[in-house]
């Protein structure tokens, strides 16, 4: 036998087979059986992965899975600040950078600065409380920024006309 009878005797022989071993023939364009995706059956009264889900929930499994749950706490100090230290201390300071659980505050005045230092425990219990426990490790309280007074692309090195300053 030879071309198209040696393919016809062996498609009958694998029909054959498959006959003895009780499997279904295939149907016109479908998938072999090992590549056959399973049919989906209903989820039943229960709760299960395949209903839908709420978005809050989908977006934390997913910030869970991928690692981002301490970045997304870390955020939420700066997203809750005034809810989580009090409206007085969020008038007079705020968050300016989170890295490595230590918290940078930069404050209005001195005198302030001085007093986050001061409460410095009972603003970690509060921030740990609204927002969970070791997020925020250390408080680190700046003074306010001096000014700027390099103004331009081009500038002399040295005081200037401001060395009179004391």
């Amino acid at each position: 036998m030879r071309g198209p009878d040696l393919a016809r005797a062996a498609l009958e022989a694998a029909r054959a087979s498959a006959k003895a071993r009780g499997a279904r023939g295939a149907r016109k364009g479908s998938v072999p059986a090992a590549g056959r995706r399973r049919r989906r059956r209903w989820s039943g009264p229960g709760p299960d992965d395949r209903d839908p889900q709420p978005l809050g929930r989908l977006a934390s499994r997913m910030a869970a899975d991928r690692g981002w749950a301490e970045r997304l706490a870390g955020g939420q100090v700066f997203a809750r600040w005034a809810k989580l230290v009090g409206e007085d201390v969020a008038e007079h300071a705020k968050p300016v950078a989170l890295s490595d659980n230590e918290l940078t505050v930069q404050a209005d005045s001195t005198a302030w600065a001085t007093q986050l230092r001061l409460l410095q425990r009972d603003l970690l219990k509060r921030i740990a409380a609204g927002v969970g426990d070791g997020v925020v490790q250390k408080l680190k309280v700046q003074g306010p920024a001096a000014p700027s007074w390099r103004y331009g692309p081009r500038h002399a090195p040295g005081r200037g006309p401001r060395d009179t300053y004391g």
